[in-house]
């Protein structure tokens, strides 16, 4: 049945993403917003707003029964949740389609299934897909956790079962250690996500982040869009994104892209997905599934031509998925550069008014923002406040477009990360695409200590 009033249940740049894609459909938009967001820009455009409670996000954008209670007042048929707050939970999943409401986004119990990391773990090896080395399900004591340390060889890696973003994670590069970082790991997991459950991988010593977007229409038809290299990170948050990756063979593409599609219709999958290696000497490992739409969704689409946002709500209407695999044609490069209200130097976090906001434009020049001049970043969510994203039918070019763009990214009011990608995107190894995820912050030390006088470690 066609979606023709849908509530965004998400604030920022992916909120204004998601009313835009709808009014191009001719679906009218609802936008929830905390009080801290009244005069956001995706608020201002909406068709409808509702106030969903005060500035801190668990009294609004992850009130359940305030978003649903919106939802019933405003008569919506749908809810599209964006990335981040309640896109993966599969509770607010299951209430919204008791309520007899649509939800944009992956069946209930695929959302769970993946959300779980060891049971993500087990669901990977029985689709087909690589695993790193590890413990089949969570580590039950020191002992278990010594006999696989000794099987798979030091170091290791213990992570949280329920966790993300780093945390609840360790690196033990030897048994001595191994009682004291496994207790650690799991205090860390405890604290932040309620649950002390960790289990244990082969930690690889420095591999790349490659990302596979995959789509299903929950009936068995399945497709891929290629892989993201999202190796750029810092504290396990990506910074820069690329498609595709600058190290993948057009056969490992069509040879892992087989694999991941054929694993989603196996499985039944509905809607947007991503599925995350760390990729070594020429292999791959799953690491996690991400059941939603991701940040760097967008160069996807400028290598693909295909809107995620578009596919997603086809999908969820029952329309299906618009193209087969045979359809899809990969064409050019995209960067993506993932702005943040934070000192380029420190990380801290900068919230504040917008004195003056220019965003570059050009051919195969995008810019997710919701920015004006005038409005003021509030200081209670996220600091990432846009992202550039350019387009080049080659890597080289893309990279002297996003220079360009880059140059004329204005932002007053707030120190801002746009000088932090104008340094990466001049450095020799980016250029030549040698990096790994361990590489930025290697040269952020190495940017500190030249700042400070210091020379450089010998390699």
């Amino acid at each position: 049945m066609p979606i023709k009033k849908l509530l965004i249940a998400n604030r920022g740049e992916i909120a204004l993403r998601i009313h835009r894609a709808c009014h191009e459909m001719g679906i009218k938009t609802v936008a929830v917003h905390s009080t801290a967001d009244a005069d956001a820009m995706h608020v201002r455009l909406a068709d409808e707003t509702v106030c969903i409670g005060p500035p801190a996000a668990t009294d609004s954008y992850l009130n359940i029964p305030n978003i649903i209670s919106a939802a019933e007042v405003v008569h919506a048929d749908a809810i599209h949740p964006g990335y981040g707050f309640l896109s993966e939970n599969a509770q607010f999943a299951e209430i919204v389609e008791l309520h007899n409401i649509v939800w944009v986004g992956p069946k209930p119990e695929h959302i769970r299934t993946m959300g779980d990391k060891i049971e993500a773990k087990r669901t990977a090896a029985k689709l087909g897909l690589p695993l790193v080395p590890g413990s089949p399900g969570p580590l039950e004591s020191i002992a278990e956790a010594q006999a696989m340390a000794r099987e798979i060889g030091y170091p290791v890696l213990i992570k949280a079962a329920s966790g993300g973003g780093g945390r609840g994670m360790k690196v033990v590069p030897s048994e001595d250690q191994l009682e004291s970082l496994m207790s650690q790991a799991a205090s860390e997991a405890r604290a932040a996500f309620g649950d002390d459950t960790v289990y244990m991988e082969k930690y690889l010593s420095d591999p790349r982040h490659i990302e596979f977007q995959v789509f299903g229409d929950g009936e068995g038809n399945a497709i891929h869009l290629g892989e993201r290299d999202c190796s750029l990170q810092r504290r396990h948050q990506k910074v820069l994104e690329e498609a595709p990756s600058p190290v993948i063979t057009p056969e490992e593409r069509e040879r892992m892209g087989e694999i991941v599609r054929n694993a989603m219709a196996e499985m039944g999958y509905r809607g947007a997905g991503t599925i995350e290696f760390l990729y070594e000497n020429g292999e791959f490992y799953f690491i996690e599934m991400n059941t939603r739409l991701q940040v760097e969704h967008p160069v996807t689409e400028m290598i693909s031509g295909i809107d995620l946002v578009r596919e997603q709500i086809r999908v969820a209407q029952g329309d299906g998925l618009s193209c087969k695999q045979e359809d899809i044609r990969l064409h050019g490069h995209a960067i993506e550069c993932r702005i943040n209200a934070e000192d380029p130097q420190t990380f801290a976090p900068s919230p504040g008014l917008v004195k003056n906001y220019v965003a570059p434009g050009g051919m195969h020049v995008r810019v997710d923002s919701g920015l004006y001049t005038g409005y003021r970043v509030p200081p209670y969510y996220d600091s990432m406040i846009g992202k550039l994203i350019v387009y080049g039918t080659t890597r080289e070019r893309c990279i002297m477009r996003l220079r360009r763009a880059l140059e004329e990214f204005v932002v007053e009011g707030m120190k801002t990360t746009v000088p932090l990608h104008q340094a990466i995107v001049r450095d020799p190894e980016f250029l030549a695409g040698d990096y790994t995820i361990k590489w930025l912050e290697r040269w952020l030390e190495s940017e500190d200590r030249q700042a400070s006088g210091e020379q450089p470690p010998r390699a």
